[in-house]
């Protein structure tokens, strides 16, 4: 990055933009929050323009309400970039003006940034002229990683397709320690009745970080590959995750752990062994660590950053 590319005055655009900076101790700061921190930039709103001028503004496309103009977002900012949200297919869920839609913001951008590098092909063959790869980001001000834990499994997420949780019970059921699960959006309502997990409550981001280093074996074996926050948690505090190839996070900060989609026999393998053998479960959980320390500290993030806009 040269000098003036290292001083772009950046801004954040999403559905929950109030034109204002996040504080470091903000309770909730998910990865987007994260990225406004490393940055020093505010998170605005798609509809009403900030008072300020930026270098740079980077759109978060909502999900559930993609028709969003750059051209908005171009009065006050030199440049616009896009920022996928979700996995690089769910816009073909949107009703077809919208896909189309959704598709020209992407052209129209002048890049785009994706979550992982599996992404990159995607975009790239899509048409898009420049693609760039945004690493998630935690940012561990007043955060302790665990120090000692109990013998318990928590997967990652609920009983649908999106986070691939039957997959994930059924693997932790094998490795035969009680099994944790958040409560997220989309939990159905009939998970309550499984009479061998535990729910947790719904909480903020950084009461999540703690409650998740109580657990010394994570399995979340989900097949939509976006941010990919949950195996980067797991190793900042040193939990062993077990999780599918193309998902940045888990294939760099996990690889000992890691399964072709699909590969339920595989992990459950894994599952077993992380169990049994104290060795490979000390290799596995100072790998984490490790390499977290390499690929998803702010500081690395930043370097990434850099690079990314040399």
């Amino acid at each position: 990055m040269s000098y003036e590319e290292s001083k772009m005055k950046i801004a954040f655009f999403s559905e929950t933009g109030t034109n204002q900076k996040y504080p470091r101790d903000f309770p909730n700061a998910r990865t987007e929050v994260a990225w406004c921190l490393a940055l020093d930039a505010p998170m605005c709103a798609l509809d009403v323009l900030p008072k300020e001028h930026f270098d740079l503004g980077i759109i978060i496309i909502p999900k559930n309400n993609p028709n969003i103009s750059l051209d908005f977002i171009r009065k006050c900012c030199d440049k616009v970039a896009v920022m996928q949200e979700g996995p690089h297919w769910y816009f073909q869920d949107y009703d077809i003006g919208n896909q189309f839609h959704y598709y020209n913001c992407l052209m129209d951008a002048d890049w785009v940034y994706c979550h992982n590098e599996s992404d990159v092909k995607y975009y790239m063959g899509l048409g898009c002229k420049d693609v760039r790869v945004m690493r998630s980001l935690m940012i561990t001000d007043g955060l302790v990683p665990r120090s000692e834990w109990t013998d318990a499994t928590i997967i990652g997420g609920n009983f649908v397709s999106w986070y691939g949780g039957f997959d994930s019970y059924m693997v932790a059921r094998e490795i035969g320690d009680p099994i944790t699960a958040p409560s997220m959006g989309r939990k159905q309502p009939q998970e309550d009745a499984i009479q061998d997990i535990s729910y947790m409550a719904y909480m903020n981001w950084r009461q999540w970080i703690t409650a998740l280093g109580q657990f010394n074996i994570g399995v979340h074996l989900m097949r939509t590959h976006a941010a990919g926050t949950f195996a980067m948690n797991c190793a900042w505090h040193g939990i062993p995750s077990i999780g599918y190839k193309g998902l940045d996070t888990q294939e760099l900060c996990h690889p000992l752990t890691t399964v072709d989609v699909g590969d339920l026999d595989q992990a459950v393998e894994l599952g077993k062994r992380l169990k049994s053998n104290e060795e490979f479960y000390k290799l596995c959980s100072e790998t984490a660590q490790r390499r977290f320390q390499k690929h998803y500290t702010e500081e690395a993030w930043s370097t990434k950053w850099r690079e990314s806009h040399e």
